[in-house]
């Protein structure tokens, strides 16, 4: 018998908004969470595994960035597109009161307040991207269309291969 996937916050605020998404588990290396392992253990190409980085501006506070596992972001383009002279990256302590998430686990649904959310612009060429469900472990497969309209996200270039 399959093990019962417990649904996260971000799965049930999906569920009360009626958008269509599926669970996905994988194995968890505590040594590797880089978004190549989980695109591996999915079996499924790392463009299609987005991770979900915060970061805080000079002028408008905190923003997130969802990029493709293969990308890194860009600091110059995300602070254009957020309206800020210059962002960087939290801290990782920083990560877990900020937005409710740990490295690893943190999506761009359901942290502990909106925040402006910028997706990469290769998201728009995929039927379905994965984001993590907000633990390690579990991703959720969802449309970018639903993805970008939930968060009320903005689709943008802000990151670079790697």
């Amino acid at each position: 018998m399959a093990k019962k996937i417990e649904k996260t916050n971000a799965a049930r605020l999906l569920d009360k908004a009626g958008i269509s998404y599926t669970l996905i588990p994988y194995e968890v290396d505590e040594n590797d969470l880089a978004a190549q392992h989980v695109a591996d253990s999915l079996g499924q190409p790392i463009e299609r595994v987005f991770k979900t980085l915060v970061l805080h501006g000079d002028r408008n506070g905190h923003l997130v960035c969802v990029i493709p596992g293969n990308f890194e972001v860009n600091l110059k383009a995300a602070a254009k597109a957020s309206g800020n002279k210059k962002v960087e990256m939290i801290a990782m302590k920083d990560l877990l009161p900020v937005t409710g998430y740990i490295r690893g686990g943190c999506s761009p649904i359901g942290m502990k307040k909106r925040f402006p959310t910028y997706y990469h612009s290769s998201i728009l060429d995929h039927e379905t991207v994965y984001v993590s469900a907000g633990v390690r472990g579990l991703q959720i497969e969802i449309s970018p269309a639903s993805l970008i309209g939930f968060t009320c996200g903005t689709v943008a270039d802000i990151g670079e291969e790697m």
